[in-house]
């Protein structure tokens, strides 16, 4: 037998069951349009909301011929708390990679300020280019 949080988190694992959470997320609706998106039959959506039910993720409901599903989301706040223990170990890369990344934006600002150029400068370079192109009297090119 699997724990609640095995379930939570095999039942995230699949892109569309994701989907249909984030759907979800914005209110209750009919399986129905829940499967619209989606180019698979009602049994393949039918069966990703079995797992989504299974875990805890979603309640579906029967009104009359509509039947409505809603989000469950507190096994997602279980998922988060257990994550959220292990911040610690990413924490000190992430912050690693920050600096670096706001190092080489120094850097590269730096180079960019450095390697501008001058107005004085193109003006000369352009009338030392000009001489060397000139031809000496009396050779042809």
């Amino acid at each position: 037998m699997q724990d609640h949080l095995s379930n939570t988190f095999a039942a995230l694992a699949d892109p569309t069951r994701r989907a249909i959470l984030a759907r979800l997320a914005l209110g209750e609706t009919s399986v129905s349009e829940l499967a619209e998106p989606f180019e698979m039959s009602m049994p393949a959506v039918s069966k990703h909301l079995k797992v989504l039910e299974r875990a805890g993720l979603i309640a579906r409901g029967r009104e009359a011929q509509w039947r409505p599903c809603r989000l469950n989301a507190s096994p997602l706040k279980d998922a988060a708390g257990w994550i959220e223990e292990y911040r610690r170990f990413w924490t000190p890369y992430i912050d690693a990679l920050e600096r670096h990344l706001d190092r080489m934006k120094i850097a590269e600002s730096a180079k960019k300020t450095s390697s501008a150029p001058r107005l004085g400068n193109m003006q000369k370079t352009r009338a030392s280019r000009s001489r060397t192109a000139k031809s000496p009297k009396g050779t042809s090119r």
